[in-house]
């Protein structure tokens, strides 16, 4: 009878373990606050290695790397880049569950909470999903890049580095683009003096289609695009 009871005791012990949640695996960040304020970045995750290392970025690019360390009997994790700052800042205390876990801790006086899920994919920021090749459908107001009066070849490629290209009746022009970091919106940089730098809001209106709104101009300029994968002829 002791040994049927030790071997009962066993397997609850060996069961509670392996229910118990963990750190390990990749994390999506779905809200940060500081203080009364949200700052909330696109598609943050960070993965949590079983060797103690870890990386993090957003969308599909791995911006950090280095180490973790976590504190079960004071619920506190400790997050080291190598490739980054130094944390100044205290360790976090952690709320972990199955499939949630929460950050806290101040910083600069401030209580910031960490809101975090763990997912199965990398997520994909704005700048991943207005990337490649597109061609307009509808334009509305004159403007730099393109006019009311489109041509059948007309496209605009957003390259992987962070590059694009217009292709137009005036001709075709080149410059970078920026995606802000926590809000869809697009800023283009052109190289040439002859065209301004732009700020676009983005909506995602299909898999297939974007739209974007001029933001520094005082009338409506908007165009619609279509995403292709050969170059108009």
């Amino acid at each position: 009878m002791k040994k049927l009871f030790a071997i009962i005791l066993v397997s609850a012990l060996f069961l509670s373990c392996q229910k118990e949640p963990k750190i390990n695996g990749l994390w999506e960040v779905t809200k940060v606050t500081a203080g009364e304020n949200e700052m909330t970045p696109n598609a943050r995750w960070m993965r949590f290695n079983a060797d103690s290392t870890q990386q993090s970025g957003n969308g599909y690019f791995q911006h950090s790397y280095g180490t973790w360390k976590y504190d079960k009997t004071k619920n506190e994790l400790k997050i080291l880049n190598v490739n980054n700052l130094l944390d100044q800042n205290p360790a976090f205390s952690v709320d972990l569950k199955d499939s949630t876990m929460t950050w806290t801790r101040i910083e600069e006086g401030q209580n910031v909470t960490v809101y975090l899920k763990k997912i199965k994919k990398l997520p994909s920021t704005f700048g991943d999903d207005v990337l490649g090749l597109w061609k307009p459908e509808t334009i509305k107001g004159n403007g730099d890049f393109f006019t009311e009066t489109s041509n059948p070849t007309d496209y605009l490629f957003f390259r992987w580095d962070k590059k694009f290209v217009v292709n137009n009746s005036k001709g075709k022009f080149y410059g970078v683009y920026n995606v802000h970091g926590h809000k869809a919106e697009l800023e283009l940089i052109p190289y040439d003096d002859s065209q301004k730098r732009s700020f676009w809001k983005i909506d995602y209106e299909k898999t297939d289609k974007i739209q974007l709104t001029l933001l520094n101009s005082d009338s409506l300029v908007q165009r619609t695009f279509k995403r292709i994968n050969q170059y108009p002829k």
